[in-house]
């Protein structure tokens, strides 16, 4: 077999449909608020490049010997829901997990996708695949007791919760942003689910199999043969 044959290309996430920014921007002000990060935007600074801006104060915050106050956790994870894009999100999942810890965070990320709005669903789905990064910063810590992350980490905490509520939500919600963000983190093994779910992941399948978007056509194909 040619060596090109084992390569798997997925395409891109597409964006989301009628994204609207201000809700992001928002989200950064907070940001920048509660931490107090150098990140103050400036009259005619472009939202992504003020984006940019706070992303890099906070990882510089996250180097640091800093201690995050309780709000961060709900202004760092709304970030982290509304950022749009699935790369540069990842900032604010991890500077979350290691302040509060892995449990608290995905915690979090369910309650979104199970009781947000729309853009809350597929924003959770989009952050939760960073929830597995490991922790790499240990200088930064919670300022309260309840957030201090005291428990043993554990990568596989609420693992199984979040894909028993990806799977229902993937089924019933007929947002294609939310099922496309869902799709590639869902596994579509039966083996992977209790036995009263087997019949919704063959309905996940093939919903994904005749949906119009070709996205999901696409990705289905690929996490079904691997």
């Amino acid at each position: 077999m040619d060596e090109q044959d084992d390569v798997t290309t997925f395409m891109a996430l597409p964006a989301p449909e009628a994204a609207d920014g201000a809700p992001f921007d928002r989200c950064l002000a907070d940001v920048v608020q509660v931490l107090g990060l150098d990140a103050v935007r400036q009259p005619g600074t472009d939202d992504g490049l003020w984006g940019h801006r706070v992303r890099q104060a906070l990882r510089e915050a996250c180097e640091r010997d800093t201690a995050f106050p309780e709000e961060s956790f709900e202004v760092l994870l709304r970030a982290a829901v509304y950022d749009a894009n699935p790369s540069f999100n990842r900032w604010f999942v991890e500077a979350a997990l290691n302040a509060f810890g892995r449990g608290r965070v995905r915690s979090r990320l369910i309650g979104y996708l199970q009781a947000g709005t729309g853009a809350e669903r597929a924003g959770a789905a989009r952050a939760w695949y960073w929830t597995a990064l490991s922790l790499d910063h240990p200088r930064l810590r919670a300022v309260s007791p309840a957030g201090d992350r005291q428990e043993p980490d554990d990568d596989a905490v609420g693992v199984r919760e979040w894909h028993e509520a990806a799977l229902r939500e993937f089924v019933a919600n007929e947002d294609p942003d939310v099922r496309r963000c869902i799709l590639p983190g869902l596994p579509l093994r039966p083996s992977a689910f209790p036995a009263e779910l087997h019949p919704l992941v063959e309905e996940a399948v093939a919903i994904a199999r005749s949906h119009p978007d070709e996205y999901l056509r696409h990705r289905v194909e690929h996490q079904v043969r691997g």
